[in-house]
């Protein structure tokens, strides 16, 4: 079974967190501190948690429902039970939705996607539709039943019914005793239940939660650690230091009783093991390693490391021969294996998926660390071991440019709580800025791979260009050149900022700008003082056949305009349009503003976002006349390759 959305509710900050989607192995939570992030995470990990938070298993409407509703929630209760916290759907893979098939017969589930509620004071509900007549005859065609029984049993629609029809056969064949047997074996003898029970129950993924509290102490009491077990108060960095014990089968009283040279040496080859696991992602230092070691209590030492024997965990640096207390000196390997040997010891059922939940991870980690992260949650936890992978972040280095698919962004809405969006661009700008501060560093790095840049605008542009060049190759026209890196700078003002930045690294630099008498004002100047070669501006009106043109008169009006309707859910017609004339986008502009829509702004980004979401569709609905134009810009453009 694989997680497919959810929705949050009364919990915590979360009054309705609204739909969330997870349709790829990775998802990313976006948001600033407090925004209910954390929230999220553990509503998902409370569904089925394979490591419960302090033996937390279930939720707790005491601690856990949204306390300004708590007076009226007291009431509801009494009349409408308590309430709902998650809706999860999960869909059913082959293999699972097989198995229930040949057991049940072809066509009993009307779909593959089950739905489970977990809620306050209740268990786990299923909610599966299914044709309980098409597992009825299923099981009927398999019995061995006089003549008109079997006429009569093939015409059952429940399994009650048909009980009763099979418990009233006299000398019963084997077949039908034992179909006897399996029915009366069923809870309440329902199918329902039954699938619930034995198959939908024991494939429900399990949530394994991780966060900075579970990194590994560098120095353990062993009697303290018995007494914490003894008591149940664990941490959960003291059930990270067990599950290391544990990848050796190793216990506390082999830490106090064993040979302490037999003791070191599956301590070690465990370390060992897990560091060299590590190093696969780890590009910061190559020369690190875990040293276990096992000494007697120092009784000057603060409690609870006066009494002993005492674990010492340190970090061996071996290009400066010296080690380090393992919580002390890099939080970023410390992270890194804390979260392996925890994970390591997690037990494994093939029967069923576990979905990684990571609470900001990678904290203390360097920007470039947290980029080996990023490929540690891909290659490793994603593609090598097929785990779902879902982390909260305020990191721009977290988050990857080309995926913003995998983005959802979590804010904390005044007298709405916390919601989670797949709309990125929607959201206030404190929750935005990790996402605009990792589409800036990917600029930034960027903008100097190649020898050949081309400045636009805006995203909007880069959109449009891209899908243009698609769309000509399906026809075979000319294509923007596969040389080019194309840069969005964020409006024509800032272009003469960043020819000046290109040219002074000797690259070969071209602008394409939209054509207004304004704009061309801000780049003249930069041709004047030889920062930009004569024919490196290039104008849209070049090809767009009108004075004033920017890359969306390349379309046809009602083309854009389709756009349009399609990004804003509205319905304008090119007649609707009261300016007659010039920029589409003007146009439109001047349309949104007298109706106030969308606050009488219009987003130059969603209706290029709207192609590239729908482009399937789209694109072959390009006339002739745009891909003309768009290939002869193309010409001009790629006439400028070094």
């Amino acid at each position: 079974m694989r997680l497919v959305n959810a929705r949050v509710q009364n919990y915590r900050s979360i009054e309705d967190s609204g739909e969330i989607v997870f349709e790829n192995d990775v998802t990313c939570l976006v948001g600033k501190n407090e925004s209910g992030k954390t929230a999220v995470l553990q509503a998902l990990h409370l569904l089925n948690p394979l490591n419960p938070i302090k033996g937390k298993k279930t939720y707790d409407e005491v601690m856990d429902y949204p306390s300004r509703h708590s007076s009226a929630y007291k009431r509801s209760k009494v009349k409408e039970g308590p309430a709902n916290v998650l809706t999860a759907t999960f869909r059913l893979d082959d293999g699972e939705f097989e198995a229930i098939e040949r057991d049940f017969g072809a066509g009993v589930l009307q779909r593959r996607e089950v739905i489970v509620t977990k809620g306050y004071g209740s268990g786990i509900s299923y909610d599966l539709p299914r044709h309980e007549e098409v597992a009825v005859a299923h099981k009927v065609s398999a019995l061995q039943l006089p003549a008109d029984t079997a006429k009569v049993a093939a015409g059952s629609e429940t399994f009650a019914d048909l009980l009763d029809i099979l418990s009233k056969v006299e000398e019963p064949h084997s077949t039908v005793k034992e179909l006897i047997a399996e029915i009366e074996g069923w809870r309440d003898q329902n199918l329902a239940r039954h699938i619930i029970d034995d198959y939908l129950h024991p494939w429900l993924p399990r949530f394994f939660y991780f966060d900075d509290y579970n990194v590994m102490k560098g120095d353990v009491s062993i009697p303290n650690l018995r007494e914490k077990q003894n008591n149940g108060t664990l941490t959960p960095a003291d059930q990270t230091f067990l599950s290391l014990l544990a990848t050796v089968n190793a216990d506390l009283d082999d830490l106090e009783n064993n040979s302490y040279e037999a003791m070191m040496r599956e301590l070690e080859g465990a370390a060992n093991g897990i560091t060299d696991d590590v190093m696969r992602f780890w590009s910061q230092n190559k020369d690190l390693e875990v040293f276990i070691d096992v000494a007697p209590a120092d009784p000057s030492d603060e409690p609870p490391l006066n009494t002993g024997p005492v674990v010492h965990v340190r970090i061996r640096n071996q290009r400066h021969r010296v080690t380090v207390p393992f919580d002390e000196r890099s939080r970023g390997f410390v992270w890194f294996f804390s979260f392996f040997a925890y994970f390591s010891n997690i037990e494994v059922d093939e029967n069923r998926a576990t979905i990684i939940l990571l609470d900001e991870p990678g904290l203390n980690l360097h920007a470039t660390a947290q980029g080996d992260f990023l490929r540690f949650i891909q290659d490793r936890l994603a593609d090598e071991q097929n785990h779902q992978v879902i982390y909260s972040t305020h990191s721009p280095f977290l988050i990857q440019p080309n995926r913003i698919d995998r983005v959802r962004t979590v804010q904390d809405v005044d007298n709405k709580g916390t919601k989670v969006s797949s709309e990125v661009y929607t959201t206030d700008s404190e929750t935005l800025f990790p996402l605009q501060g990792a589409l800036g560093y990917d600029l930034a790095q960027t903008l100097f791979v190649g020898p050949n840049c081309l400045l636009v605008e805006g995203p909007s542009d880069l959109l449009y260009l891209q899908l243009l060049s698609q769309a000509c190759e399906a026809k075979g026209r000319s294509t923007l050149d596969d040389r080019w890196t194309v840069t969005p700078v964020g409006g024509a003002d800032k272009l003469s900022t960043f020819v000046s930045l290109i040219g002074a690294n000797q690259l070969n630099v071209a602008v394409l700008m939209d054509s207004n008498s304004k704009d061309r004002a801000r780049v003249a100047t930069l041709q004047q003082n030889g920062r930009l070669a004569s024919d490196a501006l290039i104008l849209v009106s070049e090809v767009a056949g009108q004075a004033d043109a920017d890359l969306e008169d390349l379309f046809t009006d009602s083309f854009y305009l389709d756009l349009v309707n399609g990004a804003y859910k509205t319905k304008i017609k090119v007649g609707d349009l009261t300016a007659k004339g010039g920029r589409i986008v003007a146009r439109v502009e001047k349309h949104f503003q007298e109706h106030r829509i969308a606050g009488g702004a219009l987003n130059h980004y969603k209706p290029s976002a709207y192609l590239l979401r729908e482009q399937v569709t789209l694109l072959p609905k390009l006339s002739d006349t745009t891909l003309v134009k768009a290939s002869a810009l193309f010409d001009r453009i790629n006439a400028l390759i070094c």
